[in-house]
């Protein structure tokens, strides 16, 4: 029987999880949160509490049966928890398991001005966020190599969804529109994320490095005044980002301090995925309907 175990059980584990569940897989992951634990629990999930203080209570207990397992935690300054604390007890899973999935982000190829970059691009990660995550993938695939279990790496643009979007932001009064000439983001919708990340299960490839991103990079402006006209509201006004960096967070300034156009073919040509929302306008037309 199929068995996932995710490292992290939050929005975007979740989400492949939802797609996996519906076709009779066991769900099975981790969390720092007694609540949340309780809740997932109660919805049939195997929830056990982990962080980057200690490793799971019962190791063997949790990861019993394990036949696929995504690593969906950021890395600390210590390096990726899961490999610290588990990396004997995830090794000895060689002959259950048949794919891992590392969830990392685009932030490993830094800044390209606006260019294009593809998974053959040299990283060149400029925060130390980024460069945890490309020390964690080459942890990842080096790990998988020496167990011999397929590991991939899936490097993320920015994530939404239900409950995190623009149209959510507008309506709470938080969206701002902030110019910066030249800048473009690329983003994802959650349910496309997992949509890749199944097709991967079912055409592994250990060593598989894959971008996911949307077809439309675009400038982050133009997706808040879009989402304003599905709203029917007037957009909230544009500031010019060296007003609009004076209160900014230090996060939020990093991914203005990056600008690239990300290719997504080898997601359609390796493993066939057909985007169900291949622009931020059909994502935002679909939650304007939920």
């Amino acid at each position: 029987m199929t068995r996932l175990f995710a490292f992290g059980l939050g929005y975007s584990a979740l989400a492949l999880a939802r797609l996996m569940a519906a076709d009779g897989a066991r769900i099975a992951g981790t969390t720092r949160d007694t609540g949340k634990a309780e809740a997932l629990k109660g919805q049939g999930i195997e929830a056990f509490l982990f962080g980057e203080n200690g490793p799971l209570c019962s190791p063997a207990t949790a990861l019993s049966g394990t036949t696929h397992m995504l690593i969906s935690l950021p890395p600390g300054d210590a390096g990726d928890a899961a490999l610290l604390h588990h990396e004997g007890d995830i090794a000895a899973l060689s002959q259950s398991c048949r794919w891992i999935g590392y969830l990392s982000t685009t932030g490993v190829y830094g800044d390209a001005g606006g260019d294009w970059v593809d998974e053959a691009t040299p990283p060149h990660p400029l925060s130390d966020r980024a460069k945890r995550r490309l020390q964690a993938e080459k942890a990842w695939l080096a790990l998988g190599e020496r167990a011999g279990i397929p590991v991939q790496v899936f490097r993320l643009a920015g994530i939404y969804g239900p409950g995190r979007n623009t149209l959510a932001q507008l309506k709470a009064g938080r969206a701002r529109r902030i110019v910066k000439p030249g800048q473009v983001f690329s983003r994802i919708h959650v349910d496309d994320i997992a949509r890749v990340l199944l097709a991967s299960m079912a055409r592994p490839r250990a060593g598989a490095i894959y971008n996911v991103w949307d077809d439309e990079p675009a400038p982050p402006e133009d997706v808040v005044v879009h989402a304003a006209s599905l709203l029917g509201i007037e957009p909230p006004p544009a500031e010019a980002f060296a007003d609009a960096a004076k209160t900014m967070t230090p996060m939020g300034l990093s991914f203005y301090g990056e600008s690239k156009r990300v290719r997504n073919a080898l997601i359609k040509q390796e493993l066939g995925v057909q985007l169900a929302y291949r622009s931020y306008r059909e994502g935002l037309l679909a939650l304007l309907s939920a």
